[in-house]
C-alpha cells in the first residue's frame, strides 16, 4: 500500500481521536475515551509506518493538516463550530499547503 494512503489513514484516525476527545467529557465517558485511545493508537502507528517512506517532517505536516481540516469539518457538521469566509480561506490555504507538500518534496 502506498505510504501516502497510509498517511491519509493516519490523518483520518487523527480526526477520529479528536472527535472522541471532544465528546469524552474530560475522559469520563468510557465509550468515547476508548474510541480516543483506539484511534490515537492507530493514527500514530500509521504515521510511524508512513514516515518510514515519507520524510518525517513532511509526513507530520500532512498528518496535522489532515487532522486540523477534518476536525474542523466535523465541528462544522455537528454545529460545534462555525465557518465564516475568513476561516474558509485559511482552511483552503492549509489544504493547498498539504497538497503542495505531497508534490514538492524530493523523496
Amino acid at each position: 500500500m502506498s505510504a501516502w494512503l497510509i498517511l491519509l489513514g493516519a490523518g483520518l484516525f487523527e480526526v477520529g481521536f479528536t472527535t472522541c476527545m471532544r465528546y469524552s467529557n474530560g475522559f469520563r465517558e468510557i465509550g468515547w475515551t476508548t474510541g480516543f485511545m483506539v484511534c490515537a493508537f492507530l493514527s500514530f502507528s500509521l504515521l510511524d509506518k508512513a514516515a518510514k517512506v515519507i520524510p518525517l517532517g513532511t509526513a507530520y505536516a500532512v498528518w496535522v493538516g489532515i487532522g486540523a481540516v477534518g476536525t474542523l469539518a466535523v465541528g462544522v457538521a455537528t454545529g460545534a463550530e462555525s465557518l465564516g469566509i475568513v476561516r474558509m480561506a485559511l482552511v483552503a490555504g492549509l489544504i493547498a499547503c498539504v497538497v503542495g507538500l505531497k508534490f514538492a518534496g524530493n523523496h
